[in-house]
């Protein structure tokens, strides 16, 4: 029986996941704080964990072929003191507990793929950041990518193949990324963000299922991997994008001191949207990964 674990997959990212995996598997497990069902795919299940503690949990990875791990509180909130202790610790506590319950395995998963962030890379609107050229950035975001990233990767797990995946900005009809952006360019707010000159990394949904699908299948590949699509566009150049997709010809800018004021209002960072990723794909592209979706305005076209 071919089974899949994906640890904190109720989001989007993991509901999309099973979707794409629901007739290559004979099983989907998702470990999720909240107990649910899956009311689309009958091969989904889910199963309760903390992401802190063994439990029963732990046994449904033996004899699994597939671990993804993609739990740790979102980034979307503002970054007090607690938020930001909730972020790192859920990301590393996650981590920790899937790494002693696999040590503890007899039929051990035989690749492990982990979420970690593009953001690990500066502000750059200068170059490309790729997983060998790229440079990492400063702050308490770059903080909890590294020790996140540290976390998985120094975990001493013989005859795992193990995979992180530094994951761009995954557009998909039903996230609420592209849904802000979407409502914003609807009520005529869909102008430049900032300066506008800031980078954009991003990937079609379609194509990171896709990308996750082929890491798996290729087993020659391990480490490092970019997830993201080959190419990263400006902040200006996607706002119009937008509105041409939506036939909006009215775009409002976004000066910087509102979108602070915003950010407070609506309990997020400026960060999310100010700080420019410049981040390209390039050992996912040099595999032979081919994407489907590779420029913003074919992708904006299908969702749109």
């Amino acid at each position: 029986m071919k089974k899949m674990i994906i640890a904190g997959g109720s989001g989007f990212l993991g509901q999309n996941l099973a979707s794409h995996f629901k007739e290559q598997f004979d099983e989907i497990v998702i470990l999720s704080r909240k107990i649910s069902c899956s009311k689309e795919n009958v091969n989904v299940r889910f199963v309760q964990w903390d992401g802190v503690s063994q439990g029963e949990w732990s046994k449904e990875l033996e004899g699994a072929a597939v671990l993804i791990n993609l739990a740790g509180k979102s980034v979307n909130c503002r970054y007090n003191r607690e938020n930001q202790r909730k972020i790192l610790y859920s990301r590393l506590n996650a981590t920790g507990a899937l790494t002693i319950a696999i040590s503890n395995l007899v039929q051990k998963p035989k690749v492990w793929l982990n979420a970690a962030s593009a953001t690990i890379y500066r502000h750059a609107e200068d170059k490309d950041m790729t997983e060998a050229t790229g440079e990492y950035g400063e702050g308490f975001s770059v903080n909890v990518c590294t020790a996140w990233e540290n976390a998985f990767l120094s975990a001493s797990i013989p005859s795992i193949r193990k995979i992180a995946l530094r994951i761009g900005i995954v557009l998909g009809k039903d996230d609420g990324v592209f849904i802000r952006f979407k409502n914003l360019v609807k009520f005529g707010l869909g102008g430049k963000q900032g300066k506008g000159t800031q980078f954009f990394s991003w990937i079609h949904v379609e194509d990171f299922c896709r990308s996750v699908e082929w890491l798996i299948d290729h087993e020659d590949q391990v480490g490092i991997f970019n997830i993201t699509a080959p190419a990263p566009v400006t902040n200006r150049f996607l706002m119009h994008q937008f509105r041409r997709a939506m036939n909006c010809s009215i775009g409002l800018p976004s000066p910087e001191w509102m979108l602070k004021i915003g950010a407070v209002l609506i309990g997020t960072e400026t960060e999310l949207i100010l700080k420019s990723r410049r981040v390209v794909p390039e050992r996912l592209v040099e595999s032979g990964f081919e994407f489907s979706y590779p420029t913003i305005p074919v992708a904006l076209r299908n969702l749109i």
